[in-house]
């Protein structure tokens, strides 16, 4: 009986220890030393970013290329273009608390919608950097437009009276996407200081091993 109660004993301490070592290492793979997740909402959803706890997880093979051909993938500079701001990761997630939680600003995914559909930044709002170009064949600008608090003067031009930040990404810092979406809107008279730069992209948010969504 007494050995039964000692095994028991020493079952129930082992437990205590190894399961509190368990618990203190669940999040050993932290965004930084003082942060392990972030959490936010955007259009009545919440959303929770960490990062992948396996220390064996790899980044997907469609962002392990280093050579693809130049044109047209080609290294986009750290600044492109004066009042415009570059971000990184840590950025980016003060911008999703700060600018979308608060309804400030938004983010937007400027790939095209099948590199969308194979996984994004939760959240993201997927705009095609085309969408941002106007012509008979897009019959969504105007609109878009508005929604951003365009509207359009007698001359033709937009003008911007309360526009939100807008925070643009694509594929990495190979892509042009995200550049030619901000360059594009950049044409239509939208700030330059509301506009922001992720430049790294998918390929830096994938290897750094952060949340991903698969959008419905």
């Amino acid at each position: 009986m007494k050995k039964q109660l000692a095994g028991q004993f020493i079952a129930a301490i082992a437990a205590t220890i190894f399961g509190g070592a368990l618990q203190a290492t669940a999040q050993d793979v932290r965004i930084t030393e003082d942060l392990a997740q972030v959490e936010y909402s955007f259009n009545g959803k919440t959303y929770t970013i960490n990062r992948n706890q396996d220390p064996n997880a790899r980044i997907p093979d469609a962002y392990a290329k280093t050579s693809r051909p130049c044109p047209e993938f080609c290294v986009q500079p750290m600044t492109i273009h004066e009042g415009v701001n570059t971000y990184g990761e840590l950025e980016l997630l003060s911008f999703l608390q700060e600018k979308v939680d608060q309804g400030h600003g938004f983010l937007i995914d400027s790939r095209t919608s099948d590199w969308y559909a194979k996984g994004t930044i939760p959240g993201a709002v997927n705009l095609p950097f085309n969408a941002f170009v106007p012509g008979p064949d897009n019959v969504f600008f105007d609109s878009l437009m508005v929604m951003l608090s365009g509207k359009q003067s007698a001359d033709g031009n937009w003008e911007f009276s309360d526009p939100k930040d807008l925070l643009l990404f694509c594929n990495g810092p190979w892509c042009g996407q995200s550049p030619t979406a901000i360059y594009n809107l950049l044409a239509i008279n939208y700030p330059a200081e509301k506009l922001h730069y992720y430049r790294g992209g998918m390929q830096s948010w994938l290897s750094n091993g952060l949340t991903v969504e698969i959008p419905n």
